[in-house]
């Protein structure tokens, strides 16, 4: 029983581990129930972390504009809603935590450039 113990303990040892390098970074989250969701960890303790969850947030409007809004007429004067994203602070047990990854940004290298004034 002791040893059951000691390797879910590591298993979770290393868990924190992770979150602790993945801390401030936009990561993506799988819980053991098989729910994924994506966030930024703002603070790791012995058992649980702290997750800035986004969400998506549509702009409201008044009722007379929302009713022209739902016909998808974007004609003079009417323009879509804007959307934009929201981040709320959730706390999740570190036990309820099955995978964790980063989210991949695309990142280009580009050339150096040459140095003013072009030397002939």
């Amino acid at each position: 029983m002791n040893l059951e113990r000691e390797e879910t303990y590591r298993d979770l040892q290393d868990l924190q581990d992770k979150c602790r390098k993945c801390m401030y970074y936009h990561i993506n989250m799988t819980m053991t129930d098989g729910s994924t969701l994506d966030g930024i960890i703002e603070t790791v303790d012995p058992d649980r972390i702290i997750v800035l969850v986004g969400e998506d947030v549509m702009e409201q409007e008044n009722q007379e504009q929302q009713s022209e809004q739902q016909r998808q007429y974007y004609g003079y004067g009417h323009r879509p809603r804007r959307r934009y994203r929201r981040f709320r602070r959730q706390a999740f047990p570190l036990a309820s935590l099955a995978a964790l990854s980063l989210l991949p940004y695309p990142y280009y290298v580009q050339p150096p450039y040459p140095y003013y004034p072009y030397y002939y």
